[in-house]
Formats: C-alpha cells, structure tokens, sequence
C-alpha cells in the first residue's frame, strides 16, 4: 500500500511503533496489523458504517454531557461522518481473526477519526470517550445487523415470496403427480406446490423478523464489564436515542448490560432463523431443479430459463446454475451459522471473545441469502414455465392414480389394479375396466384427477 522505507514513529502506551506514513491509523492499529497476518478478511463496510456512527452519536452525547468541547466534538463529529460514508475504508486494515473482543478493529476506528480530526484529539481519550471496545463492538453487530436485515433482506425475500406466489396462480390449472419418498403419489396440482414454496419464505420472513428484534437491545453505556464505569448517566439514552433516529429503528439500552456484553444469544437466534431459511431455500431449489431435470430424461415438469450453456463437452446442454447458486450460498450460511454458534458459546465471564468472526459471519450470511434470493427470483422464478404435456403425460401413467378406487373397491383390490397396471405396462384406468366392476361413469369420476387435487 504504502512505499516500504515510508514511515513515521508512533506510540503507544506499550512504546514506539512504525507506522506507514500516509496511514491514517496509528500505534496499536499497526501492531494489530503486525499481530494477526491470518486471513486477508476484512469486516464489512456495513460493520465500519456502525462503528462510524457509534462515533458521531458519542461524540453528540459527550458534547451534551459537557465532556467534550463543541470545537473537539464537531472535530470527531465530521471525521466520522467519513468514516460511516466509507470514505476511508482502506485505512481499516485489521484481519477478522484478531483479538476476539474487536479491540483492534475499535482502535483502528479511534485512531482513523482521531487523525482526520486534527491535532489535539486524542483516540482513547476523546474518540473512544464513554466507551470501551467490549460495549461498541456488540452495538455495531447489531445495528449493521439490523439496518442490513431491513434494507437488504426482507426485501429480498419479500420479492422471492411474491415471484413463487404468482407462480402459484399461473400454475394453478396444470395437475400433476406428486411425490413422496420419491415415489408417485396422488394428483395434485402444480400450483398448490408453489404455494407451499411462498408459505415456506413467507414463514422464514417472520421467523427473521421475529429474531431480529432481539438485536434492538444495544451494549452501548456498559463500558468495560458493564457496570458503565467512567460513563455519565444519561450517555447511553442519549447516544441511542440518536443512532434509533438516524436508522429509523427502535434501538433502546439493554435492560442488563452484563447480558449485553457477556452474551451473544441473540445474535445466535437470529443466526439460527437464517439458517432455517437457508434449508427453506436448499428444499426449494432443489426441487425445482429435480423438476426440472432432462429436458427428455427426467421429470421435465419444469422448464427453467436457459441463462448460459451447461458444458463444456456436451453440445446443447442447458443446467440449473441458478439453482444450484443458491444451493451453494445456502450451504455457506448453515457453515455460518456453525461457527456462529461456536462463538456464541465462547463468552468467558463478563465478555464474549470471538465477536469479529461472529460479526463477518452474521453480514455475510445476511448478505448471501438477500443477494443469491434475489437473482434467484429474478433470473430462475420469474421465467420459470411447466410443461403441460408432460406433466399429463405423467398424470396418466402413474400407478397412485388407484388410491382414487379405494372408497368404491376398497385398498387390496385396488392395490392388485395397481400391480397388474405395473406388471403390463397399462394405465390404472385400462386395468380397472376390466377388473373393478365398476361403470365408465363411475370411473371417469374416481380417476379424475382434478377432482383428486381438489380447488
């Protein structure tokens, strides 16, 4: 980044460091970068964009609580407002695997702010005024968490929900086989299974939302341990009041501050309802590509957009790559959600030590599930079509079709209809002509398969 012999001396309270001349961070930023050559991760810009406000929000409170001057105060006011914009997000240089509290990450910010507010603002003892590490890092998660869940998203999903819906009613005549144990079942019609596919996301959406209130408690005023040690009395209700007015949502104090900032729990829940809405989307997509699978060889219901050629080798072939997109990011948000769990049960005492790795794994499964839903939506859902034929064709054909003579012959004898039909090669309806006893009336309405779909 930087020339290798440009340099400056900074310090610490632990001595003298060398920091990169242009650099905006200083001591303990360096050592932090020193510290931790592990991943090349970075937290995300959403994650620096909370960090940025907790700044100007305590810059607000202190300067109201007359512990910073209005000079100091609008000094660390404006460099922050850079900060939250991403103005200098190259500048926060700290690898995701570091110290487990996100100290270096706190004092990458601190030191950055410090610098672009001019001389005599100091990281610790004007940036980080009223706060600690252990009460900004648990508030950034959450409200990055939050504004990303809300802007992102539910409308993400929202979109998903509404593109399966239509398809619910655009195939609401098509009636078909379904399936269960990956044997034929009953008639059914093709719509109510995209119903089923909407009333999944719809219910993941709730799921989420439900979850995500939990992470409206913020840590910020609990200082160290949580005790707010250092801090006034109403810095916390004032610095919260204004981060709930400028996201638009109802942050408040955490009811315990040791709870805030000991555990993760709530981030865990949220984290288990995007996993549960990753195994909604892996059923989903994978069952439109298994209803889609040929287009001559398969169950060729379904017929997918055609997005890209499918091989290298094989002329023609045309592959479910958006599913199998999805699929992929899917997979990631349950290994997500794993390590997530893992950090959660890593709180020791009065702090959780794993909050980086918790903090990039929650964005990025966030992120995965809005973005691969959508072009999920948008490049697979919304140009989906079905094959009528097909689907008739196999409509006739199937052998479950004599769970409709039960009522009138009973279940042995429409069981051997179902064998003999297997055995010869026949439909249901040729066999049962010649061995139900009963009428072509009476045939013609048991073996309706719209009636058996029912709607």
């Amino acid at each position: 980044m930087f020339p290798a012999d440009s340099y400056r001396i900074e310090h610490d309270s632990m001595g003298e460091v060398k920091v990169p001349e242009q650099a905006l961070y200083g001591a303990q930023t360096q050592r932090a970068v020193d510290n931790f050559p592990i991943s090349g991760l970075r937290l995300q810009r959403e994650f620096l964009q909370a960090i940025g406000l907790i700044k100007i929000v305590a810059a607000k409170a202190n300067h109201a609580l007359g512990e910073l001057s209005e000079e100091a105060a609008n000094a660390i006011i404006n460099a922050a407002e850079q900060v939250a914009r991403g103005d200098h997000d190259s500048q926060f240089v700290v690898d995701v695997f570091q110290t487990g509290s996100g100290t270096s990450t706190n004092m990458n910010a601190n030191e950055v702010i410090a610098r672009l507010a001019g001389v005599g603002i100091h990281p610790n003892d004007h940036v980080n005024r009223n706060q600690s590490s252990n009460d900004v890092i648990p508030s950034a998660i959450h409200i990055a968490a939050v504004c990303e869940i809300h802007n992102r998203l539910l409308p993400a999903m929202h979109g998903l929900r509404a593109g399966l819906a239509g398809k619910q009613q655009a195939f609401h005549g098509f009636l078909k086989i379904g399936r269960t144990h990956l044997q034929d079942a009953v008639p059914m019609r093709l719509g109510d299974e995209f119903g089923g596919y909407a009333r999944q996301v719809e219910l993941s959406i709730q799921r989420i939302e439900t979850a995500t209130g939990g992470l409206y408690e913020l840590a910020l005023g609990g200082t160290a341990v949580g005790t707010g040690l250092n801090a006034p009395k109403d810095f916390s209700r004032l610095a919260i009041e204004q981060i709930s007015g400028r996201t638009g949502f109802p942050f408040r104090e955490a009811v315990n501050h040791f709870e805030a900032q000991a555990a993760r729990d709530a981030v865990c829940f949220l984290s288990g309802a995007l996993r549960g809405s990753a195994i909604a989307l892996t059923k989903i997509a994978n069952d439109i590509r298994w209803l889609a699978s040929g287009p001559r060889c398969g169950l060729g219901e379904l017929l997918i957009p055609p997005v890209q050629p499918g091989s290298s080798m094989m002329p023609g072939k045309v592959n479910p790559v958006i599913a199998e997109s999805l699929l992929m990011a899917c997979a990631q948000v349950v290994g997500h959600d794993a390590a997530i769990a893992w950090c959660g049960a890593s709180g020791s005492f009065e702090l959780n030590v794993m909050m980086p790795l918790l903090a990039y794994n929650l964005l990025d499964s966030i992120h995965l599930l809005a973005a691969a839903g959508a072009n999920f939506q948008h490049r697979c859902i919304a140009g989906l079509d079905a094959d009528q034929n097909r689907i008739a064709e196999l409509v006739e054909n199937s052998l479950a079709n004599a769970t409709g003579l039960v009522p009138a012959i009973g279940y042995e004898r429409a069981a051997s209809i179902s064998l003999e039909a297997y055995r010869s090669g026949r439909t249901i309806y040729q066999v049962a002509q010649e061995h139900s006893g009963l009428t072509e009336a009476e045939l013609r309405r048991l073996l309706n398969p719209a009636l058996q779909a029912g709607k």
